[in-house]
């Protein structure tokens, strides 16, 4: 039984409403452990953009995870992180484990952050999330049968975000996990065409990908209504991110788990299941 438990303190899980912040706080709930969800809705409420919040959030937590909004790679997440890093530990919450990204350097300077902070600190730099299709705006796109998108054939480890959770609650509640850089991938590459076709096998439909220059793609956003901001976001993270240079996988799942990571065909073929793929016309 690790620290944390013994002394029955609370986790703060920020991004407590998101893909990855709500299975962590899931996990942590099934054990019995108490969690605090940081969010704009939550009690108390907390928000990225305003630092006043964040003290109160923190009280009396133990560990936290830190899921930053939008993205690491925005301008001011440096920042950001930098003071809700210095507010943790001014607070008495010394656990800080941190979700980032695959060949970003904004990310990399957050995860310098916090391990030159003094912090017990983990960090959780993940590939390309497998539920983008499946929980975000990729769903309906599949549903519709064809994805656009900017990435050619480069190969990508799609990371399940299950896996990503286990290893966020391990890094949260147990210890041997502090500095830390766990590199969470699957188990193969995959282009995102491989990608959609093995979503088409999984649900027996046709569902085509296409690959659009950079440019045409943020027009399509913009055409959308999509705001300036995340339409800029959206186009540097798909053409830069998908240049090859997260063409390899990791071993973090491995080390922090023991055990392999998940495969994107298990995720395709479980999220089939669900029905949330089926087609209008469905």
């Amino acid at each position: 039984m690790t620290q944390i438990t013994r002394d029955g303190k609370t986790i703060l899980v920020l991004g407590g409403t998101g893909k990855t912040g709500r299975r962590v706080a899931e996990r942590l709930k099934a054990r019995g452990l108490p969690v605090r969800v940081g969010s704009r809705s939550g009690s108390p409420p907390f928000d990225w953009t305003d630092p006043g919040t964040w003290a109160p959030a923190l009280d009396g937590a133990a560990a936290a995870y830190l899921a930053y909004q939008p993205d690491l790679a925005v301008p001011g997440a440096v920042d950001a992180i930098r003071g809700l890093t210095e507010t943790a530990l001014a607070g008495g919450t010394r656990r800080l484990v941190l979700l980032s990204g695959r060949g970003e350097e904004e990310a990399r300077a957050c995860e310098k952050v916090l391990a030159d902070a003094g912090a017990e600190w983990t960090v959780l730099r993940c590939a390309w999330f497998a539920q983008n299709f499946s929980e975000g705006a990729l769903t309906d796109p599949v549903r519709e049968g064809e994805v656009v998108l900017p990435p050619g054939d480069v190969g990508e480890p799609f990371v399940d975000v299950d896996d990503i959770a286990d290893v966020a609650f391990a890094a949260l509640t147990e210890d041997g996990h502090t500095g830390e850089l766990y590199e969470l991938t699957g188990p193969r590459l995959l282009t995102f065409a491989d990608a959609v076709a093995g979503i088409a096998e999984a649900t027996g439909r046709d569902i085509r990908y296409a690959s659009v220059a950079p440019d045409a793609f943020a027009a399509g956003l913009r055409a959308q209504g999509v705001p300036a901001e995340a339409v800029d976001l959206l186009t540097y993270l798909f053409t830069t991110l998908f240049d090859g240079r997260n063409a390899h996988l990791g071993d973090g799942v491995q080390r922090a788990l023991g055990r392999p990571p998940a495969d994107f065909r298990d995720f395709a073929r479980r999220t089939a299941a669900t029905g949330i793929w089926n087609g209008a016309e469905q």
